[in-house]
């Protein structure tokens, strides 16, 4: 660039141009033309290289132009001022450093075409504009960095730049419409997620609504077991009563049926006393022998009465404590004991009767004595009561006590655990039967009217009572009056 003054010239001619250059081209855009005065060259020499140097110049400038370098500039600008907040600390100083490269690298191309410029001026020319321009530049410390590659390298190089950045701007356009593309996907799956939301929410609901109906059904389903249950244990229970009243049913039909055949029994042996007698009126009566004393089963009757009081205070008092083991209530044990000796009597008479007509049945076919078939067959009676089949009679006894409604017993045991007084109530019931007359038991009934002369209180009675409660023992008819007992209310 020259010595001496020249070169000095030429120094500020070119701080100059660098510093019109970052104002116009760089920091900001202006429309004044680039004015620059220059010393006029002379001599033949000067001329040859002033005509190169024009051409150089021109192929610099062309060059410069070309290449669209504050075009470039400006772009990057602006797209480091939108993405300047977005971008971290390290992005924002590479895009500035970015910036001052390119920068540098087109001022070392202007001040190519300054040297020429300022040399086609000679060493005069331009001072003026150097001082008003490049000096208050120089009071700033303005420092500019030297190129340290050649012009063609260096514009080779921005011309690269310019189009990795032309790539980037298309990169960066593909990349926003794929980025619209994949926000508008996602807006469409976020709507769909939303539709299958309320889908779910619809579905949940419905559930929901199925739970409750069928919580709903459940309970008016339980509610029926219930009452269906509650049905059948009432017909259960109505059907155990219709079962105690065909038993009771079944039981009378037999008496009837025992006592039917004892009425046909009674009727044949009517007819046959009346073919006796009208034989015996028709022929001479033979003499009778007499008898000197009457049969023993005459003589019985304060025995068996003592025996019958024996029952009272023995065995009656031995089952009490034994069902007292099963039963709290006393009352209700008493009067297991007075129906047990109830239907003891009325088992006995049945099964004395079915004995006594089978008796006369087989002494019928033989007896030829003085004394009457009836005589015959109560003598014989008398004197085999071993033959009585007395646990037989014991099965009907508790058989009637399990349907009597009067009484109640645990379901765990039964009325067998009474079965010695049955037993020994049904052989004096069946030997008091043998009597003439046989002893029975008066009747008797819960309620009625308290009498003293067939009853007696017992210990923990009411004694003002005008009514019996209930029997605590029977009194055979005919016995002694203290043989049977009544508790007033």
């Amino acid at each position: 660039m020259g010595s001496g003054n020249g070169g000095n010239q030429r120094n500020l001619w070119l701080l100059l141009i660098l510093l019109q250059v970052d104002l116009g081209g760089v920091g900001h855009k202006t429309n004044r033309p680039l004015v620059v005065w220059t010393p006029a060259a002379a001599g033949t020499a000067a001329g040859r290289r002033r005509g190169r140097q024009e051409e150089d110049m021109a192929d610099t400038l062309r060059r410069l132009v070309n290449i669209s370098s504050y075009g470039s500039l400006q772009a990057r600008l602006e797209s480091w001022h939108r993405d300047y907040h977005v971008n971290s600390c390290d992005q924002n100083l590479n895009r500035c450093c970015e910036l001052i490269e390119l920068t540098a690298k087109v001022q070392g191309q202007l001040f190519t075409i300054l040297n020429f410029t300022a040399a086609e001026g000679g060493h005069y020319a331009g001072v003026d504009t150097l001082k008003t321009r490049l000096l208050p530049w120089l009071g700033t410390s303005f420092t500019m960095a030297q190129p340290c590659v050649s012009d063609d390298t260096s514009l080779q190089l921005m011309q690269d730049s310019a189009l990795k950045e032309k790539k980037i701007r298309e990169l960066s356009v593909s990349h926003d419409n794929n980025m619209q593309k994949m926000e508008t996907q996602l807006c469409s799956t976020r709507l769909q997620l939303d539709s299958v939301k309320s889908e779910l929410a619809d579905v949940q609901l419905e559930l929901d609504d199925t739970k409750d109906k069928s919580a709903t059904t459940l309970l008016a389903t339980e509610d029926e077991i219930l009452q269906l249950k509650a049905d059948l244990r009432a017909t259960h229970e109505q059907l155990e009563v219709y079962k105690r009243k065909v038993e009771v049913v079944d039981e009378y039909e037999r008496q009837v049926r025992l006592l039917r055949e004892e009425v046909a029994y009674l009727t044949s042996e009517k007819s046959l006393l009346r073919e006796r007698l009208s034989r015996s009126r028709s022929s001479s009566p033979l003499p009778r022998r007499g008898r000197s004393s009457s049969p023993p089963s005459r003589r019985a009757t304060p025995r068996l009465l003592s025996r019958f009081s024996d029952l009272y205070a023995v065995e009656r008092l031995e089952a009490q404590s034994l069902l007292r083991r099963y039963v709290q209530d006393l009352a209700m044990v008493q009067k297991i004991i007075f129906i047990a000796a109830v239907e003891s009597f009325q088992t006995a008479k049945l099964a004395y009767r079915q004995f006594k007509l089978r008796v006369r049945k087989t002494l019928s076919s033989t007896h030829l004595g003085p004394e009457s078939l009836e005589e015959a067959a109560v003598d014989y009676i008398v004197r085999n009561l071993d033959l009585y089949d007395v646990q037989a009679s014991i099965n009907d006894v508790i058989n009637a006590m399990n349907v009597n409604p009067r009484i109640s017993f645990p379901p765990e045991v039964d009325f067998s655990l009474v079965s010695g007084l049955i037993r020994e109530t049904c052989r004096l019931a069946f030997a008091m039967q043998t009597l003439d007359p046989p002893l029975d038991l008066a009747f008797s009934s819960d309620g009625e009217l308290f009498n003293d002369n067939k009853y007696r209180r017992s210990y923990d009675s009411e004694f003002a009572a005008p009514l019996v409660l209930y029997h605590v023992w029977p009194r055979p008819d005919g016995g002694r009056r203290r043989a049977r007992q009544g508790r007033g209310p």
